[in-house]
């Protein structure tokens, strides 16, 4: 990477045009709920903006969080996510091994000390001093901490470097902890999922490239933007829920027809995510629209509280009683107005006639 190569000079030698480059900006204004007339003002600053340098760290994760970057649902999104950034350290997708990695890595913190964002996924161990996990002979707790030290922000990519994840499911052998628990000192943002949708990802980077500030964040350290509603709220099986048609079996008639899989254990109406807005595979679907109800992932603790198939506390009362109480309710209050109506129309019939009769008698 250069120090004086900007973003729209290096999509340009990668042969990516003005064009697909303003649809990117565009893309990315709407996935982080900004107005249209922002993603002129994404272009302005994405052009002239350096590509910063990104320090990808992985501990104790199974490289899911990758893996899902990597199947980016458009080829023009996921070049953009390589050519917005200079990667300069991922041991999993680059080139180099052994001592030329761990070179790249200390030259890159060095040069651009104080600039460079950090990427980190995976738990960290931390009991009996970290050994369950080591990287070149250093435990994860001592790389994240130097590594921190000089960065400009840091990204927890998944559910384990966010909130612990499933190392730290009990009885967590290891003392695996989240990046929050340790780094105190420099902001944060959490994007968790297991694994994270990778258009998130792309639009949080997009988003500190173009402000030079992190999105507006939930009480978890979560964007807003991703993580603001449940998938319950967007779900296209909401309508079935206020019906009261739920599923029974993953291959009855209900599930069969689309019904609500709630009664299977789903917990989109406890977990914060994109997924039935944003989906997976280049809009495909998500795993409620497969077929399956979601498990949770983007939310603290879900690996332990519960199975995945048992359906989370029922509502104060029977769905299906509600929406009958609701509807008679509905209709009670119809009648009463229809009832106040006609009354405040017989008294005002009644003021017509009563000034009708005076009028004859005044003439």
């Amino acid at each position: 990477m250069t120090e004086h190569e900007t973003l729209e000079q290096r999509l340009h030698e990668q042969g990516i045009s003005r064009r697909s480059f303003l649809k990117f900006c565009a893309a990315m204004a709407t996935m982080m709920a900004l107005p249209p007339s922002s993603a002129t003002a994404i272009a302005a600053a994405l052009s002239q903006a350096k590509r910063p340098s990104v320090i990808w760290l992985s501990f104790q994760e199974c490289t899911g969080c990758t893996e899902s970057l990597t199947r980016s649902h458009s080829p023009t999104l996921e070049s953009m996510i390589f050519d917005l950034i200079s990667l300069d350290y991922h041991h999993t997708l680059q080139a180099a091994s052994g001592f030329a990695a761990e070179q790249a890595r200390d030259e890159a913190m060095k040069e651009f000390h104080g600039k460079y964002l950090l990427l980190v996924d995976g738990s960290i161990p931390l009991k009996d001093g970290g050994v369950y996990s080591t990287i070149a002979g250093r435990t994860n707790l001592d790389m994240l901490q130097e590594a921190a030290a000089g960065a400009a922000a840091i990204v927890a990519v998944g559910s384990c470097a966010a909130f612990g994840g499933l190392p730290n499911a009990q009885p967590n052998p290891t003392g695996a902890v989240a990046v929050s628990d340790i780094i105190k000192d420099k902001p944060i943002i959490n994007i968790s999922g297991c694994p994270p949708i990778p258009a998130v990802i792309t639009a949080v980077l997009a988003h500190y490239l173009t402000f030079g500030a992190l999105p507006a964040l939930d009480d978890l350290g979560r964007p807003k933007a991703f993580y603001g509603e449940t998938i319950h709220d967007r779900c296209y099986r909401r309508p079935m829920y206020e019906q009261g048609k739920f599923a029974k079996s993953f291959d009855d008639e209900g599930a069969r027809n689309g019904w609500c899989l709630y009664e299977l254990g789903c917990k989109g109406p406890t977990t914060h995510n994109a997924c039935a807005t944003t989906k997976w595979n280049g809009g495909a679907g998500f795993p409620i629209e497969a077929g399956h109800g979601c498990l949770g992932c983007s939310e603290p603790k879900f690996w332990d509280v519960g199975s995945f198939y048992t359906p989370l506390p029922a509502p104060a009362a029977d769905v299906t009683a509600f929406a009958q109480a609701a509807a008679l309710a509905g209709a009670a209050a119809a009648v009463v107005l229809s009832t106040a109506d006609r009354a405040k129309q017989r008294r005002a019939q009644r003021s017509r006639q009563k000034l009708t009769v005076s009028d004859l008698k005044g003439e």
